[in-house]
């Protein structure tokens, strides 16, 4: 099978490339590398069955012979990324899906569509389940990401009913793992830098609001269940376990062993109070849950992103 991944340079996007090349099948990657990073392909590129090619995605798409699969990746995914490229994000979300789609269709390909929790918008339901309309401000300050990723979906579902194509949606909630920036912003890259750098750990309002956190392995295997599955979704993929976000960043101190004192920072407009994803049709369709357990997968996180820290001081000092 041969699978084109759009923003397969990305956090997300690299570690669904290593996971395909694994299980045999041929990986065009597409980046324009505004947030994803070459580095997280670079190990790929001498690897048989591997193409890297750099195009952003809204505004064209070309991948000469056959496709197999489209995935739909590309796009900001943090909100210091969308907020920094908020029309990029929502290209990426119109143009980008339209011409993966239109990819897809020409190609006789599956298309997957990455969509997020985001489209759940500050929630009123708790858990979120597919069903769920979701709450959102359409002009805030999270809008170029939520509403981008609405759009991403109802467009997918229009190529689907109109034209028959084999589409999948999945909404994936809060995943972390190696690779993440360390200035990519949220909550786990930042307080397990700011730990290791022995700087004071910033947590927004008073850290009662809770996400739902899943190892990158754990999504990954979701991604392609769903890939194989001939599913049409939205299927829900991450992990159910609930933490708030002080606890989140009490474990990460305490996981390093480190003295930084946690201090409070204004929290963002529209910043989701809940957020755990209801996996019962994951678990039904899928047989997928997820198996990594927050301890480990943060250790796994904080050996990453030591080594990345210690890259980067390397790097500034000229040694």
């Amino acid at each position: 099978m041969r699978v084109v991944v759009a923003g397969g340079a990305g956090f997300l996007g690299s570690h669904l490339c290593d996971r395909l090349l694994l299980d045999g099948e041929e990986v065009v990657c597409i980046d324009n590398f505004l947030t994803g990073r070459k580095s997280n392909v670079e190990h790929l590129l001498d690897r048989p069955g591997f193409e890297l090619l750099e195009q952003d995605v809204a505004e064209r798409v070309e991948v000469a012979g056959t496709v197999d699969a489209v995935l739909e990746f590309a796009s900001p995914a943090s909100p210091l990324d969308y907020a920094r490229y908020p029309i990029e994000t929502l290209k990426a979300g119109a143009h980008g899906t339209l011409n993966t789609l239109d990819l897809a269709r020409a190609k006789g390909a599956r298309f997957l569509l990455a969509s997020t929790s985001e489209v759940y918008g500050d929630p009123l339901v708790h858990p979120q389940e597919e069903s769920y309309w979701g709450h959102v401000n359409p002009i805030g300050p999270r809008s170029m990401y939520d509403e981008a990723k609405r759009f991403a979906e109802a467009l997918t579902t229009a190529y689907r009913n109109r034209h028959g194509l084999d589409t999948a949606i999945i909404r994936i909630f809060n995943t972390y793992g190696p690779r993440m920036r360390t200035d990519d912003g949220r909550a786990i890259p930042a307080f397990v830098s700011q730990a290791l750098r022995g700087e004071p750990v910033t947590v927004a309002g008073d850290g009662m609001q809770t996400r739902s956190v899943c190892y990158v392995d754990d999504l990954v295997e979701g991604i392609v269940r769903m890939l194989r599955s001939g599913l049409p979704g939205p299927v829900n993929l991450g992990n159910p376990h609930e933490m708030t976000i002080i606890d989140t960043a009490r474990l990460v101190v305490e996981l390093i062993g480190s003295d930084a004192p946690i201090t409070f920072v204004p929290r963002p407009g529209d910043d989701p109070m809940v957020r755990r994803p209801d996996i019962t049709l994951a678990r039904q369709q899928l047989g997928w849950e997820p198996v990594v357990d927050v301890r480990d997968g943060l250790v796994r996180t904080i050996e990453w992103f030591a080594s990345e820290l210690a890259t980067e001081a390397t790097g500034r000092t000229g040694a």
